[in-house]
């Protein structure tokens, strides 16, 4: 069944899982209550593709995704998970333009949509709603420059502290908190790596103190060192 007709109602249970909700109240809470739809994804299901048009902004209320390029035209590149708490797409849908972008469910997601409609009337009416998105923006910004650096890094150990500290990010991400719950396979899809290499990652940057690895997931310890992580070895490798 298409992902449309298996949407139901925001309720609830869902409401403490949407963090701008907080900026609204009174008329815009009660539109953005009753125009909110949210779903379950299964793996494999794509909430975006390449090439459709944007009428929706969505939010990540649990599980995982990932935002990818068209591998059927060259080879595949995943840009960035998307974990719990995240609400992604707002710059297509301010630029009006389809999506450049594939987001797809690595396991079962549960994913809310706002129309588009319904997002640019609250731009437009709430300063709270208009400043958490463009802090989104802002913060998306230093992400995205931030994975064009970890593009580079050819350390593998590197790149999966790198990637592992922007999944932990609290403004992007503010659901997630310490505990991430991902498998090592869905870490190597994200990080272009093989799952045994990700393992022997993830034990050297445990050994470093710097994250522990728990059942059905990963814990981070120390989310400034897992930003910076092997900078002595970027620089070290630049002078050579």
């Amino acid at each position: 069944m298409p992902l449309i007709e298996r949407a139901r109602l925001v309720d609830e249970r869902d409401l403490s899982d949407i963090p701008w909700m907080r900026c609204l109240s009174g008329e815009l809470r009660d539109r953005a209550l009753t125009d909110l739809r949210v779903v379950d994804a299964q793996p494999g299901d794509f909430i975006c593709k390449i090439g459709r048009p944007a009428n929706l902004w969505f939010g990540v209320l649990d599980g995982l995704m990932k935002m990818s390029n068209d591998a059927s035209v060259g080879v595949s590149i995943t840009f960035t998970g998307i974990p719990p708490g995240a609400w992604f797409g707002e710059g297509t849908l301010l630029k009006r333009e389809s999506y450049r972008y594939n987001i797809e469910a690595l396991r079962r997601t549960v994913v809310a949509g706002l129309p588009a409609a319904t997002f640019h009337w609250l731009l437009e009416t709430s300063i709270p709603f208009n400043a958490y998105v463009m802090n989104q923006l802002n913060e998306r910004l230093g992400q995205f420059i931030a994975a064009r650096e970890v593009d580079r890094i050819s350390d593998p150990d590197v790149r999966v502290a790198r990637s592992l500290a922007t999944l932990f990010n609290p403004v992007l991400y503010p659901l997630v908190g310490e505990l991430l719950r991902i498998t090592q396979q869905e870490l190597a899809y994200l990080v272009g790596l093989s799952r045994q290499r990700v393992n022997e990652s993830l034990r050297a940057l445990s050994q470093e103190g710097l994250i522990r690895v728990v059942y059905g997931g990963l814990q981070v310890l120390d989310l400034p060192g897992l930003r910076c992580f092997g900078a002595d070895r970027m620089i070290g490798a630049r002078r050579a």
